[in-house]
């Protein structure tokens, strides 16, 4: 089971209390470009979500890597309001010959528990990429 905690203060800011991490976002217009806001908050969980996966796999897959980065774009849908279609980009820094692209894109779309969970109410599409150096 996981567990959060939000508290607002009316015509500010809002906070996410998850374990030691406090996370503020925007409720107001007047924090539009400070503060991040709940959209934003849930396209990270899927930048999250895929990052961890990466680090998860390359020790079940047994390849190693540098840093990975991840990009994520949502489309909204105005009637009725929600995400329509989710995109992400995620970049793999390695020189490891072992890496399988193809099968790491396969285990992050079909083993992640956020993307699942997204990729059940609209449409995800993403691109894996191994940058060498």
């Amino acid at each position: 089971m996981y567990f959060c905690k939000a508290n607002s203060s009316s015509k500010e800011k809002a906070s996410i209390s998850i374990k030691e991490s406090d996370i503020e976002f925007g409720i107001t217009s007047d924090s539009v470009d400070r503060l991040p806001n709940p959209a934003e908050l849930f396209l990270g969980s899927i930048t999250a979500c895929i990052l961890k996966n990466v680090e998860r796999f390359s020790s079940l897959m047994n390849f190693d890597y540098e840093k990975a980065e991840v990009t994520v774009k949502g489309t909204r849908l105005e009637k009725p309001p929600r995400m329509d279609e989710i995109s992400y980009e995620l970049l793999v820094y390695s020189q490891d010959p072992s890496l399988n692209i193809k099968l790491l894109q396969k285990n992050i779309e079909n083993f992640g528990t956020i993307l699942n969970t997204v990729k059940s109410s609209c449409r995800v599409s993403g691109e894996v990429k191994k940058i060498g150096f």
